[in-house]
């Protein structure tokens, strides 16, 4: 076994005990149903689009505390223009993705210029971007009870691409917003693995400074790894504003916490420099399949909350183990 390939070994070591305890704690059988596995991959799919971005920035050494307030920005912003003001979805995505991704420019930049430490700035980040949800949306959910001009309500039609993200294809058997999920591990394996930027990450997290002396633009470098990380907040926003039908300022709290946890049980070290969206993956499924054990049998959230919370601090004690 080579020790390129231990950590992957490792993950898939980990979810194979969650897979054997859910094939023992079966609740009567329904662990072998597939629609308890399609079932949660979609729960889950939101929070691993958020861990791809967080995967990129925690590789550069850093941390990015404000994804699940992003994520309710974007999913206000998304409600907003399509519901009060019937602004077209392929006008929408863009704009929605557009102001996640400036956003977390705006992190990186503070990262990275100001030298400011990326717990305060996303920290901050995360204050400002729920209180801007919250301006937007007049501190109220935005459904499809809208106010007309003469100060009465109406219910006008769900946008189609509500619906549409929140379907399933291949016979029902897949949920859009998994295909999603997975085509954002995809891009995020590509910059990682195949683009130059990718090996700048790994650089910068490495050694920042060994870096900079070895003609790594650095301070561009953060900035795109925040961008990333605003980008695939943004995503995820839209897809749970898909799925709840609404734009709320109040969504994705603590939403972090389950990104941070997915991509450091998967094997991705918080030091920097080392860890890939392979891993943070294989993390995705151990928690989503965690969570789901639990839920089969009727186990109550405050148990959900110590287990995982449990489960990251051994994970980070096996990191530096080894």
């Amino acid at each position: 076994m080579s020790a390129k390939h231990t950590p992957v070994i490792r993950a898939l070591l980990a979810l194979a005990l969650m897979l054997a305890i859910g094939a023992v704690f079966n609740a009567d059988g329904a662990f072998f149903r597939w629609s308890v596995h399609r079932d949660m991959l979609r729960q889950v799919s939101v929070f691993g689009i958020l861990a791809c971005g967080m995967t990129v920035v925690i590789i550069t050494a850093g941390i990015d505390l404000s994804v699940s307030s992003l994520l309710a920005l974007a999913a206000v912003a998304f409600a907003w223009l399509l519901l009060p003001q019937g602004v077209p979805a392929a006008l929408a995505i863009p704009v929605v993705l557009a102001v996640g991704t400036i956003l977390g420019s705006l992190s990186g930049a503070l990262v990275a210029r100001m030298r400011i430490q990326p717990f305060i700035v996303t920290l901050a980040m995360m204050v400002f971007a729920r209180g801007l949800a919250k301006v937007l949306s007049g501190g109220r959910k935005i459904t499809n009870y809208v106010t007309l001009p003469d100060g009465t309500s109406d219910v006008v039609d769900l946008p189609a691409v509500f619906g549409m993200v929140d379907s399933r294809i291949l016979g029902g058997n897949v949920s859009i917003v998994t295909v999603i999920f997975l085509a954002c591990v995809a891009v995020t394996w590509v910059i990682l693995a195949r683009l130059r930027l990718g090996r700048h990450l790994y650089a910068v997290g490495g050694n920042e400074e060994a870096a900079r002396l070895s003609g790594v633009p650095v301070r561009r470098t953060l900035i795109l790894a925040y961008a990333l990380s605003g980008l695939f907040a943004a995503i995820a926003g839209i897809c749970q504003a898909a799925q709840e039908t609404q734009g709320d300022p109040e969504t994705g709290m603590a939403y972090e916490l389950d990104a941070i946890a997915m991509v450091v049980i998967g094997g991705t070290t918080l030091a920097g420099g080392k860890g890939s969206v392979i891993l943070t993956l294989i993390g995705v499924l151990t928690i989503g399949y965690l969570q789901k054990i639990l839920s089969l049998n009727a186990a109550p959230e405050a148990t959900r909350l110590m287990l995982t919370g449990a489960i990251i601090v051994i994970a980070v004690l096996f990191q530096r183990s080894r």
